[in-house]
Parts: C-alpha cells; structure tokens; sequence
C-alpha cells in the first residue's frame, strides 16, 4: 500500500480504484507465477508444504446469524453462485467480480482489465446471461 500511494498519489481521485485493481491484478499473478516455481522444488525435495488447516476466519462464530435454516440456505446459494462463476471464462469472471462485487461503473472496469467499455458491457451480459441460465429461480 505504500509503495502504492507513493507512487499514484499525484493521479486523481477517481483514478485510484481502477489502479488499485489493475496493481492487485498484477501482485497475484506474480504471486502465482513465484508459487509455481517453488512448488515445483517442494516437490523435487520431497517438502509437502503446509498442511490444510482451513480458513480461520471460516471457523469464527457469526454473531449476526439467528436462523440456523436461513443460515444454511444463504450458505447454498452462495455456493451455488461461486460454482456458477467458476465455469464462466476468465474475462466473463473479472467483469462480474468488478462490476457487481467491486461496484465499478463500466469505465473503471474497462481500465482494469484493458480492454474498451464495449468488451467490458459484452462481457458482463454474457455473464449475467450464463448465470441466469444456471442459477435459474436462485438470481434475482
């Protein structure tokens, strides 16, 4: 984050979002890149890496839910909809996760993924159609 605001302080304000993404972008795909590499020499010396220990935030109580049967509906939906996003293709994904979890207008969706405003509006429609199709009475 500082190396961040140090260097896109002097952009303006409505800049940032968009670069925030495409930097985010670019750390975890470096990220993956430098863990493919070292998995592969885990391999070759026989270390497993860490084992599975589940996501702790996962295990905290949730102290707003009541209903343990809405509770298990939400948690179904939910699944649902992130297998539902999973079989869409890359592009598809982005324009979905920044437009409707992210809450970027077309314009700073089209500046994280570099491409134009028609490819980001074709891309979401085709997702949104795609998820329609497989969420059915489920998407709103």
């Amino acid at each position: 984050m500082h190396r961040f605001v140090d260097r896109y302080s002097t952009r303006g304000q409505d800049e940032w979002t968009p670069l925030f993404y495409t930097v985010l972008h670019s750390r975890i795909r470096d990220w993956m890149r430098r863990e493919k590499v070292r998995n592969r020499f885990r391999v070759w010396f026989g270390i497993t890496g860490r084992e599975e220990e589940g996501n702790p935030i996962e295990n905290l109580p949730d102290v707003n839910a009541t209903d343990p049967e809405r509770q298990l509906l939400n948690d179904r939906g939910l699944k649902q909809l992130e297998q539902a996003i999973r079989i869409l293709p890359v592009r598809q994904q982005q324009a979905v996760m920044l437009r409707l979890l992210e809450g970027l207008d077309v314009t700073q969706t089209a500046k994280v993924m570099k491409c134009s405003t028609g490819s980001v509006k074709t891309h979401y429609s085709r997702a949104i159609r795609t998820l329609r199709e497989h969420l059915g009475e489920h998407w709103p």
